[in-house]
C-alpha cells in the first residue's frame, strides 16, 4: 500500500535538466518566471522598435509630403492635412515594421541565450550576457562574411556587457537573481512535498500495522482455543 504514491521527483542536477525545465509548465500549468519575462521582453522590444523606426519616418514623410505638394490642389485644408497624415502613416507602418522585427529578434535571441546559460551553469554572471550578446551579434551579421561576423561579435559583446551589468545591479537591489530565486523556490517546494510524502508514508505504515494486527488477533484466539 505504501507504493501507491511515489517519492517526489528529485531536483534537477545537471545543466540540461535545468535547461529543459525552462520550457515546461509546472503543476499550476505556468511557465517559469524567466520564460515569461522573455515573452514580455519580446513584446516590449517590438513596441520600442516600432516607435524608434516609425516615428522619425512619420515626421520625415509628412514633412516631405508637405514640401512636395505645394503645387497640388486640395478640396480644403482638412483634405491636405489628412493626405499628409496618410503619407506619414504609410512610412510609420513600413519603417516601424522593419525596425520592430529586428529589435524583437535581437532581444529575444539575446534573452534566450543569456537565460539558457544562467540555467545551464546554475549562476548568473556578466559573462553570460557578454556571450549572449556576441552570439546574437554574430548571428545577425554572419551573412556579411567574416568581417561582418567579427563586427557582430564585437558589437554584441559591447552591448551585452553593460546590459548584463545593469541587470546585475537590479538583481543586487532585489537581493537575488532570477536563477537564485527559482532555485530557492524549487528547493522549498521539494522539501514541502518530501515532508508531505513522509507524513503520508508514516500514516500508511501505521494503517498497515493496524490491519496486520487485526488479522493476527483472530488467528491467535483460534490457536488458543485449539
Amino acid at each position: 500500500r505504501s507504493a501507491g504514491f511515489g517519492r517526489p521527483a528529485p531536483l534537477p542536477q545537471t545543466g540540461w535538466e535545468r535547461l529543459s525545465e525552462l520550457w515546461r509548465r509546472d503543476e499550476r500549468q505556468q511557465y517559469p518566471e524567466e520564460t515569461v519575462n522573455i515573452a514580455k521582453s519580446a513584446f516590449t522590444a517590438a513596441v520600442v522598435g516600432w516607435l524608434y523606426g516609425g516615428l522619425p519616418a512619420f515626421v520625415s514623410a509628412r514633412k516631405a509630403f508637405i514640401e512636395s505638394s505645394h503645387g497640388e490642389l486640395f478640396q480644403n485644408r482638412a483634405d491636405a492635412v489628412q493626405s499628409a497624415h496618410r503619407a506619414g502613416l504609410r512610412s510609420f507602418i513600413r519603417y516601424g515594421w522593419r525596425w520592430s522585427w529586428r529589435v524583437t529578434a535581437f532581444a529575444t535571441i539575446f534573452n534566450v541565450v543569456s537565460t539558457g546559460l544562467s540555467a545551464y551553469r546554475n549562476k548568473t554572471t556578466i559573462s553570460n550576457f557578454a556571450a549572449a550578446g556576441a552570439f546574437t551579434g554574430a548571428l545577425f551579421r554572419m551573412h556579411m562574411g567574416l568581417q561582418g561576423l567579427a563586427g557582430g561579435i564585437v558589437f554584441g559583446t559591447v552591448f551585452g556587457i553593460p546590459a548584463g551589468g545593469l541587470l546585475m545591479v537590479l538583481y543586487g537591489l532585489a537581493g537575488e537573481t532570477f536563477q537564485e530565486k527559482r532555485s530557492r523556490e524549487r528547493r522549498e517546494l521539494y522539501e514541502q512535498k518530501l515532508a508531505e510524502w513522509q507524513s503520508r508514508l508514516s500514516v500508511t505504515e501505521v494503517l498497515d500495522q493496524t490491519e496486520n494486527n487485526a488479522r493476527e488477533r483472530p488467528e491467535m484466539e483460534r490457536a488458543r482455543e485449539l
